[in-house]
């Protein structure tokens, strides 16, 4: 009776201690560069619900404060916005709460696919920082 306990006790331990890098991955943080191709006439909405998104982000303690970078240019002559920022955990996107994907929802309703290119598209980056001399 003393060894199936043991030997249960013991694979359960060893079941909590183990971990896969797959899993010890998503603890780590992630930089990101999101591309959002918005609808045309609708950039002062989409840049009021990019803030808000951002806010939602801080205050629930999702990204961190820096980087965070937002730049508007033009693709095939309609409005895209570019965002690089880094999420705590690379597992967010993945769990996100409630507040997140309800603001995922109107980003999306401001933005179009274009071609083969969805409305938003994410993309996973690497931050390098320029040697100084």
């Amino acid at each position: 009776m003393k060894s199936p306990l043991l030997l249960i006790g013991s694979l359960l331990i060893l079941t909590g201690c183990s971990t896969t890098q797959s899993d010890s991955a998503k603890g780590e943080p992630e930089t990101v560069l999101v591309t959002y191709r918005v609808k045309s006439g609708k950039e002062a909405e989409f840049r009021e619900v990019l803030s808000r998104a951002w806010e939602i982000y801080r205050q629930d303690s999702l990204v961190f404060a820096e980087p965070h970078i937002v730049v508007q240019d033009t693709e095939e002559g309609k409005p895209r916005f570019v965002e690089i920022f880094t999420w705590v955990s690379r597992s967010i996107p993945e769990h996100a709460p409630d507040s997140v994907k309800a603001v995922w929802k109107e980003e999306e309703s401001l933005c179009e696919r274009r071609g083969a290119r969805y409305g938003i598209e994410p993309g996973e980056v690497e931050l390098v920082v320029p040697s100084r001399k």
